[in-house]
């Protein structure tokens, strides 16, 4: 790497622009590697390979897809759908992407978004005074003081044997819950008796779900759009104050419960399960870390996975998302140590002898079941299975899909349909 110093004083009031080389989301990465002119070409000198050819080169663009995550910077808007604000990756210009890390860094930079021309730059700005020669640097692992997660987030450029730690996760105590509790601002309901209703009740149904309000055709119920005289709440918007509507409408029913988040949150979910698991997790759910909270104890069982010659591809997903969004397969470590610089993740162990399915002139596609449940209790457990549920068939056989980065079975949304489609069937009357 070269080692850029200044030609000439710098004051600390100083500021500079920093373009971008390439801007990008992970998805589209390789696409445009092999398609946009010059683009290769481009990042292969930026990262110091040898490669002077006019066509793409597969191997240079593997090169380069394993290389980027040193040099990969990222930000994420704050407004629009959620496909619009899924993380933007992006690689400085040739003078940026050169400067070093320090411990104790004579510049910072930053990303800045410039709304009128809708166009992302880099400010770097001295942290002092730089006289003539002095070498400009930055801080890779900028605002984190704790010592162990800094080695952890210099590990992409400072190789470092974590196996020492011990790769064990327990579950966290109260406190970690507590404080996501009072982070989502809830506050828990009066203890109420369950309301025994005479079998021939009209329920009114409040409701902002176009699926409900197209498909609830039962006589018992019938809609109302007055929230406040409506027997049963289905909402989309999350419920906040419990015990306000606790104390003044205890027997209306909800489509939510008090910290729900204990189990329709990936990182609590993983966390909680470890409860019936120990500190490797329920048998039912592939090994997971919070990239978060446990990036050290992942980086110890990566590297003891790959003394042990096994299997070492991981599927970052992000806390509270869906459709695929934000999700990255690989086995790139560095890979997916950057990801804790975008949305907060978990990182799981990617499955990579599933159970699969003999499509006929397509060969073993991958395949998944998904059900639908109702709980309506928690104590007493009560949970009850809709009698339709989904299967869907991948069209791709599996060592074929394998050999790319995005190989789960939601594909289907991670390529915009383009390479990949499901099959849906929708199998009645099966659970009772």
């Amino acid at each position: 790497m070269n080692v850029f110093s200044c030609d000439f004083p710098l004051s600390s009031a100083s500021v500079f622009l920093i373009d971008h080389a390439w801007t990008y989301r992970v998805e589209s990465a390789r696409q445009q590697l092999e398609q946009v002119p010059g683009l290769l070409q481009r990042m292969a000198s930026l990262m110091h390979f040898d490669f002077h050819g006019e066509y793409p080169d597969e191997d240079v663009v593997e090169q380069v897809l394993e290389e980027m995550w040193k040099y990969n910077q990222t930000y994420q808007l704050s407004q629009g759908t959620a496909e619009e604000k899924v993380p933007v990756w992006y690689i400085m210009d040739e003078f940026g992407s050169q400067v070093q890390h320090s411990d104790e860094p004579t510049c910072s930079m930053a990303p800045f978004f410039y709304m009128p021309e809708q166009i992302a730059y880099t400010i770097l700005w001295p942290l002092q005074d730089l006289a003539n020669g002095d070498e400009v640097t930055r801080d890779y692992a900028y605002g984190e003081s704790n010592p162990l997660i800094r080695k952890c987030r210099l590990l992409p450029w400072e190789l470092a044997d974590m196996r020492a730690i011990s790769p064990f996760t327990p579950e966290p105590s109260d406190l970690y819950y507590q404080s996501i509790f009072q982070e989502n601002k809830e506050t828990l309901p009066r203890p109420t008796e369950a309301q025994v209703y005479p079998k021939d009740k009209i329920f009114k149904v409040y409701t902002e779900m176009r699926q409900v309000l197209a498909n609830l055709k039962h006589p018992q119920f019938v809609f109302t759009d007055k929230e406040e005289e409506a027997d049963i709440l289905m909402l989309y918007s999350h419920i906040k104050d419990y015990r306000k509507l606790s104390e003044e409408r205890p027997h209306v029913l909800l489509n939510q419960f008090p910290c729900e988040t204990m189990v329709t949150v990936k990182d609590c979910l993983a966390s909680v399960a470890r409860r019936v698991g120990g500190t490797e997790g329920a048998k039912w759910l592939p090994r997971t870390f919070n990239l978060k909270t446990e990036l050290p104890q992942f980086i110890s069982h990566y590297q003891q996975n790959q003394e042990r010659g096994q299997d070492n591809h991981w599927i970052c997903k992000p806390w509270n998302l869906a459709r695929g969004l934000d999700t990255h397969i690989t086995n790139n470590l560095n890979y997916v140590i950057r990801q804790r610089e975008s949305t907060p993740k978990v990182v799981c162990k990617y499955l990579e002898k599933p159970v699969l399915f003999e499509r006929q002139e397509v060969g073993p596609v991958k395949f998944d079941i998904r059900y639908i449940v109702l709980l309506r209790s928690v104590q007493p457990l009560q949970l009850y299975a809709y009698n339709v549920f989904w299967l869907r068939f991948s069209n791709r056989y599996l060592n074929a899909v394998f050999t790319s980065s995005w190989h789960n079975l939601i594909e289907v949304y991670l390529l915009r349909g383009g390479n990949c489609i499901f099959l849906f069937l929708m199998i009645p009357n099966i659970l009772q």
